[in-house]
């Protein structure tokens, strides 16, 4: 038998070893909508609770919206459950080029394409738009599913050091004898929750002939002054050649992801982007949801500015409390912990004190960088955070941290 009980125990052996190390992930049971408080089962079989929602995508509050459940039943109603086929063989439904239309729209692009996820967008558009003579210059914390979509593309693979145009500039001179030069960074990063530099990458790819991509999955509906995100922020809508973004995070939480940009690239992925060509199409019921949410956040800033409001407070709070953060301003607030046995228990603690938020650790994050990687939302009521806040700092008083610094909390705990 090819599965042998020696391979059977060397997996056995190797998940052994993450437990060990901590590093083990464990699923909750969530038996309630996303929403800012939830009903969680844990550990299996355990008695329900409800507890504060700190840790979710759901910038906007919009993921149990009743206008989106009440969109997305008439989606279903009207158009369907699914559509059993790709795009471009009998997979395209008028409500998919509405929404690719209000998309382009809102982010200012010339064109826009869908994808079943942005994880999606992101495998298909390297291999799409660039070949072996081409290279991709990407910040070094870009996402994962960056990183995977670059690996698919014969092009050059190279990186910058993290928010650092000097070392940018140094590589796009490197690189300078390339057919097309593309940087490639996120908007928001996702566990840091800093932004890139935009306008100053725009102005360096102006000058060396690059172009450049933005993931603006953690940005998009809620960073800049309309939401329209992070190349909003920056003052450069219109000068990104490449967006990509969900629709399973800030814009209703569900599923789905695009491709915005010159309207020849995103051409290029209808014609060769390989998730495009062999993925079935977003189910009708997720674009009639999506098509709701841009109606409640296109001409209605108030969630927004509620979040940002929100995440005022809770930065200020943490801080003053004595923790360790990351710099940012954006809805993410990483706690930082460094040690991932520590943000195990800490996430534990937090839980038993009706705290839902998760101990981010390698490989998730680098080694001795482990977090409670917090996230605001518009969901959030004040009261919300008042208890959340106070429920991390009891747990921080617990394990000493309050006030300490890295170093500190490092010779304590470890890294």
């Amino acid at each position: 038998m090819a599965y042998s009980d020696e391979t059977r125990n060397m997996y056995e052996n190797t998940l052994q070893g993450i437990k060990d190390a901590g590093l083990f992930k464990m699923e909750r049971y969530i038996n309630s909508p996303q929403s800012a408080e939830i009903l969680v089962e844990f550990p299996e079989g355990s008695p329900l609770k409800k507890v504060i929602n700190i840790c979710a995508n759901n910038y906007l509050g919009l993921s149990s919206h009743p206008e989106v459940i009440k969109a997305a039943h008439e989606g279903l109603d009207s158009r369907g459950y699914g559509m059993s086929s790709v795009r471009f063989i009998c997979g395209t439904q008028d409500i998919h080029k509405e929404l690719e239309a209000r998309i382009t729209e809102f982010l200012g692009t010339e064109d826009t394409i869908l994808f079943p996820s942005c994880m999606d967008a992101n495998a298909g558009v390297f291999e799409a738009i660039l070949t072996k003579d081409d290279v991709m210059i990407s910040d070094r914390l870009v996402h994962a599913s960056l990183i995977d979509g670059m690996r698919l593309c014969s092009a050059v693979q190279d990186t910058y050091k993290h928010n650092d145009m000097a070392h940018l500039e140094e590589k796009l001179k490197l690189h300078a004898d390339k057919r097309q030069k593309l940087v490639i960074c996120d908007g928001v990063f996702s566990m840091d929750g800093d932004t890139a530099k935009l306008d100053e990458m725009v102005a360096l790819c102006d000058k060396y002939h690059a172009m450049i991509l933005v993931d603006e999955s953690h940005s998009s509906g809620f960073i800049g002054k309309t939401g329209r995100g992070t190349h909003e922020k920056y003052g450069v809508m219109g000068k990104i050649d490449i967006i990509t973004t969900t629709f399973g995070k800030g814009l209703g939480g569900a599923s789905g992801g695009c491709v915005s940009g010159r309207k020849e690239l995103v051409e290029m992925c209808r014609q060769k982007a390989r998730p495009y060509l062999f993925s079935n199409t977003i189910a009708p019921v997720v674009v009639a949801g999506v098509l709701k949410v841009m109606d409640l956040i296109m001409h209605n800033p108030e969630r927004r500015n509620k979040l940002e409001t929100n995440t005022a407070f809770w930065r200020k709070g943490l801080t003053e409390a004595g923790f360790v953060l990351k710099d940012g301003d954006t809805p993410i607030v990483p706690v930082m912990l460094f040690n991932a046995k520590l943000a195990q228990d800490f996430s534990r603690d937090l839980y038993n004190e009706g705290v839902y938020a998760i101990g981010f650790f390698f490989p998730v994050v680098p080694q001795s960088q482990a977090r409670i990687r917090t996230q605001v939302s518009a969901g959030h009521e004040m009261h919300h955070l008042e208890e959340a806040l106070a429920a991390f700092i009891k747990v921080g008083k617990k394990y000493n941290i309050l006030g300490k610094t890295k170093q500190e909390i490092i010779e304590m705990y470890g890294m």
